[in-house]
């Protein structure tokens, strides 16, 4: 029972930390894009989410390889959830079209 509880509070700490690291990238995305200076609003938002996902995952982990797996695990279910909560109203599942060939 206390090795499943364990198990379920790193995945949960794993979606926690991928929702604030896609989260932030989407919101620096949106900032960098209307900033004076994109590459220091990208440069120092990829620094502190990059800290905040390792530093995170090594303290949850706590040297065990299963609670990091399920940490990682819930940190790439987040990144799903996240892409699909931002996504552009009225945005549908098209495919992309093709690209034109200049070849004869």
């Amino acid at each position: 029972m206390h090795e499943t509880l364990t198990l379920g509070l790193a995945w949960a700490a794993g979606a926690m930390l991928g929702v604030m690291f896609f989260g932030g990238l989407w919101w620096t995305v949106r900032k960098g894009v209307a900033s004076q200076r994109p590459a220091v609003w990208f440069f120092v938002s990829l620094l502190l989410r990059m800290i905040l996902a390792l530093a995170g995952m090594y303290l949850v982990s706590g040297g065990h390889w299963e609670r990091l797996l399920l940490c990682l695990l819930g940190f790439l279910m987040a990144r799903l959830i996240v892409t699909w909560q931002t996504r552009p109203l009225g945005e549908q599942h098209t495919r992309p079209a093709q690209e034109a060939s200049h070849a004869p």
